[in-house]
């Protein structure tokens, strides 16, 4: 008798509807998809997505979830059913992608997009997803919005530069560009207190939050982006995860005698951590000589100059996954004290 060793659903979401698929994956190893459908993405069609999937599956065998991430579509269903408790895995897209380039179909559906996660589920082992923590979540929306009104203060600084160098300034424009500007400025300030009056208040966050500011050129708003777009590094494992989550790990190409491809990041990762790290990582190999160190020694490898910043970009965050783990204070005499011998 044939049993079942895997069941998975895949739930390709959209704002309005949620496609789904239901497949298993059998003790002869083979995989089959029993039923898919369509609910809307509500919550009646979430409640009707979690009825229809235990109707299909068998509960002595284990039942997860494959949710694809899309913007913010997915969030509310995955938090429906995580309170069920069900085992759910979100994944992004570009993942989805690359899987689908190995199965048969060459289409692109949100039906065969539903089909082709269930099956992910099924031949993978994926990591469970959980929600963020509530004060990660609300630190990671205001450091984006922050970052979001710093560029557009940007670029109201250059309109009015523009406005003013030109022959005939129009003081009308500069004026309302002016308030625009100070409207902004307001608005940053207004998001830089509700973050400090958050990290103040709860005594743990901000005496760890002490330890990786301790760091050279680590400043608050730079530590409180880190921690808050890692959920507090609750799902990284070690410094190498964490390096490839910022998209700042080495990417090779390299195959027989004609394709040589210079070494490059990744840049498939988390792009407002490598936005936070650019401006500390050029303070810390000017104030901080074990950097300097780092910055000096890669330059006059191969002489060039932003390669090694990344390369110090890089330390700097695995420096704050350290201080922030062990919960100690930044020592830059560390590496030499371990060089000099014991008595």
């Amino acid at each position: 008798m044939v049993k079942f060793l895997k069941q998975s659903v895949g739930i390709d979401c959209s704002k309005d509807k949620l496609d789904v698929s239901f497949g298993v994956l059998d003790s002869e190893l083979d995989k089959s998809l029993l039923s898919t459908t369509v609910f809307k993405n509500n919550e009646q069609g979430w409640q009707k997505l979690w009825d229809w999937s235990l109707k299909l599956s068998k509960k002595e065998v284990k039942l997860c979830f494959v949710v694809e991430a899309t913007g913010v579509y997915h969030e509310q269903v995955s938090l429906y059913l995580h309170s069920k408790g069900a085992h759910i895995s979100i994944m992004l897209p570009n993942k989805v992608k690359d899987f689908m380039k190995g199965l048969e179909s060459k289409s692109v559906t949100d039906k065969i997009c539903a089909q082709a996660m269930a099956i992910m589920g099924l031949e993978k082992k994926l990591e469970p997803w959980s929600p963020p923590v509530e004060i990660y979540n609300i630190l990671k929306q205001l450091t984006r919005e922050r970052d979001q009104l710093i560029l557009e203060n940007s670029q109201i600084k250059c309109q009015i530069h523009a406005e003013r160098s030109g022959a005939w300034p129009n003081e009308k424009s500069l004026n309302r560009m002016t308030a625009r500007k100070e409207f902004i400025d307001a608005q940053i300030r207004e998001i830089e207190t509700e973050i400090r009056s958050m990290v103040k208040e709860n005594e743990t966050l901000a005496k760890k939050i002490n330890y990786v500011c301790s760091i050279k050129g680590i400043g608050f708003i730079t530590a409180i982006t880190v921690i808050a777009e890692t959920n507090g590094f609750n799902l990284i494992r070690n410094k190498k995860q964490l390096v490839s989550y910022a998209g700042l790990d080495i990417k090779f190409k390299d195959s027989g005698t004609s394709v040589h491809h210079k070494p490059r990041i990744s840049r498939k990762g988390n792009k407002y951590i490598r936005k936070a790290m650019y401006l500390p990582a050029m303070s810390a190999f000017r104030s901080d000589g074990e950097m300097k160190n780092v910055f000096v020694r890669l330059v006059s490898k191969h002489g060039i100059k932003m390669k090694a910043a990344v390369a110090v970009q890089r330390k700097l965050l695995e420096l704050i996954y350290t201080l922030w783990k062990k919960e100690e204070m930044y020592d830059p005499d560390y590496l030499k004290k371990l060089e000099q011998p014991q008595e």
